[in-house]
This record gives C-alpha cells, structure tokens and sequence, in this order.
C-alpha cells in the first residue's frame, strides 16, 4: 500500500496538482520575447507552469515547463496535422501519455470561438465557448491603429466559458486589463475532477494561444 501510495504520489507530483490550486489562476504573456510564450500563476503569486510555443514548426508544439527555468517538462500539446484551423491537439505527460485533447468546434469558430475538450478516451469532456465575440472584434480593430492600440488592453475583454455536459459553466477565462492586453484570469465556479480541472487548463491554454494569433 505505501508503494501505491507513493506511485500515486510521483505521478501527480510530475503535472499540476489541481488540489493545491488556489484560484484564479492568471496567464500573463512576456512581451520582450520573440516566442509566443506566457507564465501561469495561482491567485497566491506562485508559478505553476510557463508556456512555450515552439517558433517556426508546421506544426503547433507547445512545451509546459513548472517554471521558466524550463528544468521539469510537465506537459506537451502537438497538433495532429500541418496548419489547419481544424487541427486537433493532443495533450500529453512528460512520459508521453495521452491525458485528452482539445480542437475548435468546426465553423461555429470564424465567428465565435467554440472549442471542444475531450478525455485521453476522445470522448468529449467540456465545451469553450466565447461569450462576448463583439469585444474580440473591436480590440482587434483598435489594436491596429498606432498609439490607440497600445491602450486596447484596458477597453475590450473577451470571456470564454467552459461548460460541462448538462451545460453548466464550471470555469471562465476572462482577458483583463493590462499594457498591450497580456494578461489574462481563470476562474474556478464549479466543482471540478482534479483530472478533468488539468484537461481544462491545458484546453484553456491551447485555445488562448490560438485565439491570439487569429488577433
């Protein structure tokens, strides 16, 4: 039993440990780096991963690190096919194991970003969508005229909602105000499976990395 017990413990020691979690969480992207990358705190300050897209790949690769000294891989994310809006991306451990997947929900996207995470099983877990697209709309817009769109990071914030499967919203991703709009909170609002809370994160990265390349 003691070596189950410390089995169980390796493992959850070698990804984010939902259970010691204090929310919300906030994703705040480095502007001085040419990577598009970002680090994830918890709502006591503490580091819990930086992420790393891996720059000119024809694929989307993304490496989570514990922190930016990029010494402890947690989790990779690589997409099943070349650049394509309907890539699928799959996440995995350190040690390579799948633990589920997230992929844009068809063309419901162009318009309004919807997002589907499904389990290392592909059944579908959770749904993201986006609940105020005007305001993507316009923060992109304005980010585009000089000066002005220095400052867009303090007027539009997309939100995006995360549902289970009767519909109910378990979690939300909110941009906040900030200098050239890097910054950006997750918030816990329903009870959530340490396993499915760390599918969430990985599917709210991903999609948070997509969303601000489209602009």
């Amino acid at each position: 039993m003691m070596e189950d017990n410390q089995t169980l413990d390796q493992q959850n020691a070698a990804g984010i440990e939902m259970t010691k979690l204090q929310f919300p969480i906030s994703f705040q992207f480095r502007i001085k780096t040419l990577a598009n990358d970002f680090i994830a705190k918890d709502a006591s300050g503490r580091t819990i991963a930086y992420v790393r897209q891996k720059m000119f790949k024809l694929k989307e690769a993304i490496m989570i690190y514990s922190d930016e000294s990029k010494t402890e891989l947690l989790y990779q994310i690589n997409a099943d096919r070349w650049i394509d809006f309907n890539a699928n991306y799959a996440f995995s451990d350190a040690k390579g194991v799948r633990i589920g997947s997230v992929g844009r929900k068809g063309m419901k996207s162009f318009w309004k970003a919807s997002y589907q995470i499904f389990d290392q099983g592909k059944n579908l877990d959770f749904n993201i969508r986006e609940e105020n697209p005007w305001a993507k709309v316009f923060d992109s817009l304005l980010s585009e005229i000089p000066i002005m769109g220095l400052f867009t990071g303090y007027m539009f914030h997309p939100r995006y909602a995360v549902t289970d499967a009767s519909g109910a919203v378990v979690a939300r991703l909110s941009k906040e105000s900030s200098f050239f709009g890097r910054q950006f909170r997750v918030d816990k609002l329903g009870n959530i499976d340490p396993r499915d809370g760390e599918r969430i994160l990985l599917g709210l990265m991903m999609m948070i990395l997509l969303e601000r390349q489209r602009g």
